[in-house]
């Protein structure tokens, strides 16, 4: 069963990978043919196809012109030509105004009822996915009109017109696409067949381009300074980067204002934009543009964040929308102490968490602490046997199998970095190979929970945000690469995030 949103993350994702949607139309409205001249009675002359302005009326028109090679076809469009909104199912107007198909719009809704009077077979290809409210006219009538029709057979294509509303089509069969859309049933949707049309099968198994499109939350115009994500970063100590890193990427996604709690000499350095490897002063005038809207908090300590530091958490807890603790932050048992407070503080707030690197060996000696919340998980292969205490096979199902079974044990988002990502709530599974070898850089996994932050921050859900944050990452990964080559390095990743927005937003 797959959700309306789900449904266009996949028509973008086949045009990712090679199929375009056209070729999704043509083969939907042709296997609709092939059913009738199959599985219907011989003996049918005339099939009447009422037709929207959207891309469900594309389908329409290509099995109008498959049709038409054997029946009697009559094409009511429930609009007129200029409205109809796709480059693609205009294409496929136009075809079906070159056959022999009498084809009627609105201004005839008058003729509506001699129509279904001589048709044998009504085809509804008039709203599908996407609707929202209840129907409005003309739909409104037409349905009313079809529903009344007895004796003859309905059939509706990929969803009943109306699905969801307190009038919609009652048709005796609906034929889907690749799979069964939430909430069909046998009562509302009468027999449903389910059509294969070509969708890749890494379209459906592999990230792309459709989770950005789709579950991006673009800003409204009228919002202010902080509607759009405030993100909370605890890390730093032994490693100075790290968080800087994470903070200036979850910038570049989007985030209005990020927030760092880290020790005193790491917040030294970050606030004189210095914060990479161990030559801090090398990269200060190329990391300072990334960082207008970034507020530093020292911790009590010099070089370690400890126990007294959970005053200021409690503090910033309630400015901010999402939590991302560990990068750079170290083994000291003191932190780690700290991290479990604010992992048992987040939970019990329900408030959404990434957590990173070092504090993921917290979370697999204790995981009851985030157990069941919202929460992503960013481990590499050697720190999910920190967590889990499993030594991950090489072989991409074994490792997906795993990564499955404790993302549903533990209760949260799990995104293992690798050669193939593999991203899991324990139910819904999506794999991501979009990076390059270039990636193994030091910081790009800051890097990646930086926007996946962000976007959590934005009010995503944690599984939408963790496959999103794989693909933007990896994406604008392969953009660095394109310029830099093997020599690229994090910051590179991060001037490459407005690109990829501007590419699919």
């Amino acid at each position: 069963m797959i959700s309306e949103k789900e449904v266009h993350v996949l028509d973008k994702n086949s045009e990712f990978h090679g199929v375009p949607t056209i070729n999704l139309m043509e083969n939907a409205g042709k296997g609709v043919a092939e059913f009738i001249k199959k599985q219907l009675k011989p003996e049918i002359k005339n099939i009447l196809i009422f037709c929207g302005t959207g891309n469900n009326g594309g389908d329409g028109f290509v099995a109008a012109r498959y049709l038409s090679k054997k029946y009697n076809v009559n094409v009511f469009l429930a609009g007129k030509e200029i409205e109809i909104k796709t480059d693609i199912s205009k294409k496929n107007f136009q075809k079906i105004q070159k056959q022999k198909i009498k084809i009627f719009n609105i201004t005839e809704l008058n003729k509506v009822d001699d129509f279904l009077d001589e048709a044998h077979i009504i085809i509804d290809a008039m709203l599908g996915i996407g609707l929202t409210g209840e129907l409005k006219q003309p739909y409104y009538s037409i349905v009313k009109k079809i529903n009344r029709i007895k004796n003859k057979t309905k059939i509706s294509i990929d969803i009943p017109t109306g699905f969801g509303t307190n009038v919609s089509m009652k048709p005796d069969y609906t034929i889907t696409f690749h799979d069964i859309k939430t909430n069909m049933t046998k009562q509302n949707c009468g027999i449903i067949k389910i059509l294969d049309i070509g969708i890749p099968k890494k379209a459906s198994e592999y990230v792309g381009p459709g989770e950005l499109v789709i579950y991006y939350p673009k800003s409204k115009k009228d919002s202010h300074k902080g509607d759009n994500g405030r993100l909370l970063i605890v890390g730093g100590g032994p490693y100075y980067g790290a968080p800087a890193l994470s903070s200036f990427a979850a910038q570049r996604t989007g985030c209005d204002l990020v927030y760092i709690v880290t020790p005193k000499r790491v917040a030294q350095a970050i606030t004189s934009y210095s914060p990479f490897l161990i030559k801090p002063l090398k990269f200060a005038k190329e990391l300072a543009k990334y960082s207008p809207n970034l507020i530093v908090e020292n911790a009590h300590d010099t070089d370690k964040l400890i126990s007294k530091d959970i005053k200021l958490i409690e503090k910033l807890k309630n400015k901010t929308n999402a939590l991302l603790i560990g990068p750079g932050i170290g083994s000291h048992k003191e932190t780690h102490k700290l991290v479990e407070e604010i992992l048992k503080l987040y939970k019990k707030e329900n408030k959404p968490i990434i957590i990173d690197a070092d504090a993921i060996q917290v979370v697999g000696k204790k995981p009851e602490i985030i157990k069941n919340s919202k929460t992503v998980i960013t481990p590499h292969t050697g720190e999910f046997k920190e967590l889990t205490s499993i030594t991950l096979s090489k072989n991409l199902n074994e490792r997906r199998k795993n990564v499955e079974k404790w993302a549903k044990k533990i209760g949260l988002i799990i995104l293992l970095k690798g050669p193939i990502d593999i991203i899991s709530d324990g139910t819904q599974t999506k794999l991501n190979n979009i990076h390059n070898e270039a990636m193994t850089v030091g910081g790009t996994g800051d890097v990646l929970a930086g926007i996946v932050g962000a976007l959590m921050s934005k009010n995503v859900e944690p599984y939408n945000a963790a496959r999103m944050g794989a693909f933007i990452n990896g994406y604008a990964g392969n953009l660095a690469f394109k310029k830099k080559s093997y020599g690229l390095i994090s910051t590179d990743i991060i001037e490459e995030i407005p690109n990829v927005l501007t590419k699919y937003l």
